[in-house]
């Protein structure tokens, strides 16, 4: 793979600002956005006046703190355009979840914020190694999901030459990778190893196509996981983090010349770690829940957002902003398995240490009783056929869980494409314990 760090020239001047610079700048822009939500957000007015706090006593960034959360709930309980802070007439663009689970969650945009996201995003993409007049395949998911449009819009702005595949017809993904030749593509984790498959299936040398870098998020994924990619394609894999509560995708980014985590594009969004079942600010360095503030959005502004996502804040490295660690697991998938918390990504770790099995799987929870027990269901290679290699690929398999992870599974190791492929955000847990 070849050096891809970029000349310091390229970069906008707030990346490598000094901390107090950057620290200024935030203060100014949330003392603005405070203001904004509370005059024009009923949600918000309401809010802060039942918590008994106002944008004036913002004094420091720290006075964050004095103000109550937000978290998913608010969003549906206000559906759909509830937590707006400007008129219907003023949005240009509406994004929302799947609604899978409830009603769905919506988000809306002025021009400016979609200005403020398709500069995000373009800055990402810089970061990855990225440049003007690249080709870049984006196989996120066109549609309600911020993923597609918000990759599309600022791969534009960038100056990219943007191929908008969206998911699914992963034959077609191939074919056109093959012959476009871009040297970019956006993708889930996930969906990026059933692009791999098929690369496989087809006859064609992943090491030989033409991407060199790979843009992955929208899911928890391993540092095991990005050398397994990175080995296979011959290319750099990196992070990118974001929500559509917040904006989208674009809100961190790893660069390409460290690969260390996420550096926050901290001129956008204020973080805080706090203490997922208090709710305390914990200082830069100690594992957490991660909290936004937004400090530029217009049309929904976000005070303190519980994002459920577990890391923590780490100094800057490649740019002056500080960095996230990659996502270990969210609070609300994280399985409690006979006391022991279990998070996907650990049980991915583990099946990428058995040469025998393939990366992909599935965590069913079952109960008997009052015992709640855990199957991994996880595919074998494609040389691994006979029953006695499964076999054995199960036992080791069953030995890293318990040994690392701390819990005793029960492991079924299935025919090769045994398990249901995602075309966008994998579903790693099936949980079919009794409710109530």
């Amino acid at each position: 793979m070849q050096d891809l760090s970029p000349n310091r020239k390229e970069l906008d001047p707030i990346e490598t600002a000094s901390r107090d610079e950057i620290e200024a700048l935030q203060f100014h822009r949330m003392k603005r956005s405070l203001k904004h939500a509370f005059e024009n957000s009923p949600f918000y007015r309401n809010r802060f006046i039942q918590a008994d706090v106002h944008p004036e006593d913002l004094k420091s960034l720290k006075d964050i703190a004095k103000f109550p959360f937000t978290v998913k709930q608010d969003l549906r309980d206000t559906y759909p355009f509830g937590m707006f802070a400007v008129p219907q007439t003023k949005l240009v663009r509406i994004h929302g979840s799947s609604g899978t689970t409830g009603k769905p969650t919506v988000v809306g945009y002025t021009q400016a914020d979609i200005d403020h996201w398709a500069n995000l995003i373009a800055r990402s993409i810089r970061a990855a190694g990225g440049r003007a007049g690249d080709m870049l395949h984006n196989a996120y998911g066109y549609g309600l999901f911020t993923g597609g449009i918000g990759a599309h819009y600022g791969a534009e702005r960038l100056g990219c030459t943007v191929v908008p595949m969206s998911g699914g017809m992963t034959e077609r993904q191939v074919t056109l990778i093959h012959d476009f030749k871009p040297r970019i593509i956006m993708v889930t984790p996930s969906y990026m190893l059933s692009i791999l498959d098929e690369f496989r299936r087809q006859g064609l040398d992943p090491r030989e196509s033409s991407l060199e870098i790979g843009i992955f998020g929208a899911e928890p994924w391993t540092n095991a996981m990005r050398q397994e990619i990175e080995e296979a394609f011959d290319m750099h894999a990196v992070d990118i983090y974001g929500l559509s509560e917040i904006m989208g995708p674009g809100v961190a980014m790893e660069c390409v010349e460290t690969k260390d985590g996420l550096h926050i594009w901290e001129d956008h969004f204020f973080p805080e770690i706090i203490d997922p079942v208090t709710g305390a600010v914990l200082p830069d360095g100690e594992m957490g829940e991660l909290v936004f503030t937004t400090l530029t959005k217009e049309a929904l502004p976000m005070v303190r957002y519980r994002t459920r996502d577990l890391t923590r804040i780490l100094p800057g490295t490649a740019r002056s902003m500080r960095r996230i660690e990659k996502i270990t697991g969210r609070s609300d998938d994280m399985i409690i398995l006979r006391g022991v918390n279990v998070f996907p990504t650990q049980i991915e770790e583990q099946i990428l240490k058995c040469a025998g099995l393939a990366p992909h799987f599935q965590i069913e929870l079952t109960r008997a009783g009052r015992m709640d027990n855990m199957t991994v269901h996880v595919e074998c290679a494609e040389a691994m056929a006979d029953a006695d290699a499964r076999a054995k690929s199960a036992k080791e398999l069953a030995h890293h869980i318990k040994s690392v992870v701390g819990v005793s599974t029960r492991i079924e190791v299935r025919d090769p494409n045994g398990i249901a492929r995602s075309e966008g955000k994998a579903k790693r847990v099936i949980d079919n314990r009794p409710k109530g």
